[in-house]
């Protein structure tokens, strides 16, 4: 603009702003300078985006070196997803308004970030450099640190003043590095008590780090090395809410009575999968959530739960339990306790003293022979019980062992070696599962008054249509879906229930299909037919056509003749033949 324009605009009393704006417009319909996300003025680099409030975002964009001539005025700067391998500290200096500062997923190294680089940035609260090549943590980072995140880098040491005199400090994440105990300095937070979440997983730590910030409400120090909890590790830590553990070394001896006892606060604790041979003593009662899962615990003492009054979660398998390793009491007074996992262990009985308020009870995968009366005696708000995969026979189950379970919805007894579909379910069930056992035959009576039972699972058993007494299926007035797939049935089984909606008969040996198979079920929308030996004939479209909510019909795989009209011996030669042919052209 010529000095004129200037001065008339001075005298009129416009802004310079205005000026810019103008020459702004005339390069743009000039098709001047080449097109780049909206910016303010002539100081936004190349294709990053910049707003009049100081945000700056060259996020990427490919870049290879850190942009030169920023803004002077930028506080929030994103860098992130870019080539970056260095920075330059005279570059950095001149933002002295900078908030926050976002170089993650860059290849930044340490060498590259120079032990100045933000001793200039009074004002930075959010630093974010994951995902880079750095192996030693800056010297210095500026005291008005609100959140600092270093994580998936090379790291190995940790300096004092990295995070330490940082009060208005509040997170730090250091998972998926390479920091060992010997890389930590002992006052890693001196100063910086207000740290409420330090995130250290994922790097090579045989011991919980010293002198940790008082305030820490989350921490997680799972997938270390970790063989040992130094005495008084947690004493300070009242505040604490979630510990993760999991995915260590630690044994019993690797702790004492004492280590848990002062996180009074403390709502989830995760120790699987850890080398633990019991559950460790003094844990504080107000943990919900309890993981001590892959293990190698093989008792239950008496006193070593009982204290944790708000306990509803107690995960347990994958461990070596047995019924006679759990203190009949060893579940006392716990009245929130709902969800109890105890599969994949060597349960080889119901364990005795069961919580009493227990809603949700997974036993699958044991070694458990039988069922008997006063196993479920006390448990009258279990809902869904899982005894899958143990080892238990029709005989072996009493009559009577659900009676008290009259909030039972779901019971899963797959895979054990019944042969006969048990007597005594509960009424009010929704889910029964009965696949992969060796059930030839359905009971007069076993499947009586279960109004309310929406899904039956009996596939892969041994049933024939005449081993299913008469109006079995009338009396599931309720049932949705029925899975009767790898059995040995030859024809649709007769009067199934109007509320039917899915049907699984897949993989039997069913030949024909009646023209009123399917009159009883007006509501059905699936019909699963595929792998059974019907011939083409043998299916009319009138066993179908008042089927109006039919959606889905499979009868792929079946046998297929040439001809329907041909009889069945006929047909049987035609194939000998075809084979014979076969094998003379093999010849």
């Amino acid at each position: 603009m010529p000095a004129g324009g200037r001065a008339l605009l001075a005298l009129l009393g416009l802004p310079a702003l205005l000026a810019l704006g103008c020459a702004a417009d005339s390069d743009f319909a000039e098709g001047g300078p080449e097109r780049r996300r909206p910016g303010p003025g002539p100081a936004c680099p190349r294709d990053c985006g910049c707003s009049q409030e100081g945000v700056v975002d060259c996020g990427g964009i490919d870049l290879k070196e850190f942009p030169l001539l920023l803004p002077e005025l930028t506080n929030h700067l994103s860098l992130q997803n870019n080539q970056i391998e260095e920075i330059f500290p005279e570059e950095l200096a001149r933002l002295y308004r900078l908030e926050t500062l976002n170089l993650q997923n860059n290849r930044l190294t340490s060498k590259g970030l120079p032990e100045e680089a933000f001793e200039h940035l009074e004002n930075l609260n959010y630093l974010y450099l994951a995902n880079n090549k750095l192996t030693v943590a800056p010297k210095f980072l500026p005291n008005t640190l609100i959140s600092a995140d270093f994580a998936a880098n090379y790291l190995t040491k940790i300096y004092g003043l990295t995070f330490g005199q940082k009060p208005n400090l509040r997170s730090v994440y250091l998972h998926n590095n390479k920091l060992s105990d010997a890389g930590l300095p002992d006052n890693m937070f001196n100063g910086s008590n207000n740290v409420e979440i330090l995130i250290m997983s994922s790097n090579f730590l045989k011991y919980v780090p010293k002198n940790l910030p008082p305030a820490l409400y989350k921490l997680h120090l799972q997938s270390n090395k970790l063989e040992k909890i130094p005495k008084g590790a947690f004493s300070e830590l009242a505040g604490l809410r979630e510990l993760y553990l999991q995915n260590n070394f630690l044994s019993n001896e690797g702790m004492d009575n004492e280590t848990f006892w002062k996180l009074s606060s403390l709502e989830y604790l995760d120790l699987s999968s850890n080398n633990l041979s019991q559950i460790p003593s003094g844990l504080p009662r107000n943990i919900v959530l309890l993981h001590l899962e892959k293990n190698a615990i093989k008792v239950i003492d008496r006193d070593v739960l009982t204290q944790i009054k708000n306990l509803e979660y107690l995960l347990l398998h994958n461990n070596k339990l047995k019924a006679r390793g759990i203190h009949p009491l060893a579940f006392q007074g716990l009245k929130k306790l709902h969800t109890v996992h105890l599969y994949n262990n060597v349960l080889e009985r119901i364990p005795s003293g069961l919580p009493r308020r227990v809603k949700t009870l997974m036993i699958l995968h044991n070694q458990i022979s039988e069922i008997n009366r006063n196993d479920f005696a006390t448990t009258y708000f279990l809902e869904e019980l899982n005894l899958s995969y143990n080892k238990l026979t029709s005989p072996q189950i009493h009559r009577e062992a659900f009676r008290k379970l009259r909030q039972l919805k779901s019971l899963d007894l797959s895979g054990n070696n019944l042969h006969t579909v048990p007597f005594g379910f509960p009424k009010n069930l929704q889910v029964l599962k009965l696949k992969e056992n060796e059930i030839s035959i359905i009971p007069k009576g076993t499947l009586s008054g279960m109004t309310k039972l929406r899904e039956l699972y009996l596939s892969n058993n041994k049933l024939k249509v005449n081993s299913i007494y008469s109006r079995a299926w009338r009396e599931l007035s309720s049932l949705q879906s029925l899975d009767m797939a790898g059995n040995q049935l030859t024809s649709i089984p007769l009067g199934l229930p109007e509320s039917l909606e899915y049907l699984y008969l897949q993989n039997n040996k069913i030949t024909t299909v009646s023209e009123n198979a399917f009159e009883s079920t007006p509501k059905i929308k699936g019909i699963y037919l595929r792998f059974n030996k019907i011939a083409v004939g043998a299916l009319k479209e009138s066993t179908f056509q008042n089927l109006k909510h039919l959606q889905v019909l499979d009868i792929e795989g079946n046998l297929e003749f040439s001809t329907s009209s041909k009889n069945k011996d006929d047909s049987e030669e035609e194939m000998e033949d075809e084979e014979e042919e076969e094998e003379e052209e093999l010849r």
